[in-house]
């Protein structure tokens, strides 16, 4: 097994996996759906195609910097009614949660040949990379240099050296870690079960852990 590293910062991310009508969420850490997403998009595959090979990648989640959770509106009007006619005097107003100044280590473990793969799409994507939404681009490239070890998940993660300073009221707490789990942890509703033009998502296990990795950035 090898390991492939993702660098996942921007001045904005949105991570939603409970979105239901007008509001759009967003978790406190990338999910799964959205970096196979992000991957998705890098290799040029359609939304129609299966992603079955990059849904079995195993995933964690190294919290180098956390975000802080924000909320946004948006407007639309002409929204549709349930006659399927538009209504142009109606203006729907969307809460918009996304996380601003956050900074992700995200791990996938799998075969060599397919992690190799992946690195060079990221290097130079078919289309624009976006960290879980369009208007959210990268600050800075998603891949790393050597970003795929020959080495197990858990432990790139651990010595892998930090993105980012934490934050000033988190200097010197250790790290959160989410990690794929086959039979324990929270449940979380983004493991894509099909091709994303599908939108369908099954459940999978996330086991919390906390890392020390020592800061040697600077603020």
């Amino acid at each position: 097994m090898a390991t492939l590293l993702l660098r996942l910062a921007g001045p904005m991310q949105a991570w939603g996996t409970t979105s239901r009508f007008d509001e759009r969420d967003s978790g406190m850490e990338p999910s799964k759906s959205g970096v196979i997403g992000l991957i998705s998009a890098a290799l040029g595959r359609d939304r129609s195609l299966p992603v079955d090979d990059l849904a079995a990648l195993r995933m964690a989640v190294r919290v180098d910097r956390e975000g802080l959770l924000m909320r946004d509106y948006q407007t639309a009007t002409g929204v549709l009614l349930a006659t399927g006619k538009p209504d142009h005097k109606r203006t729907v107003v969307s809460p918009r949660f996304y996380l601003s100044d956050a900074v992700f280590l995200v791990g996938l473990e799998g075969g060599r040949a397919l992690l190799d793969t992946i690195q060079s799409a990221l290097k130079k994507p078919v289309w624009p990379l976006a960290l879980g939404r369009k208007a959210m681009p990268p600050s800075l490239p998603v891949w790393l240099p050597e970003g795929v070890q020959d080495a197990d998940l858990l432990s790139v993660l651990h010595n892998w050296p930090r993105l980012a300073a934490s934050r000033v009221e988190q200097r010197g707490q250790p790290l959160r870690l989410m990690l794929e789990h086959p039979s324990e942890g929270a449940v979380r509703l983004d493991q894509p079960a099909g091709p994303f033009a599908e939108r369908r998502f099954g459940p999978r296990f996330i086991k919390p852990e906390v890392i020390h990795v020592p800061d040697q950035t600077q603020a």
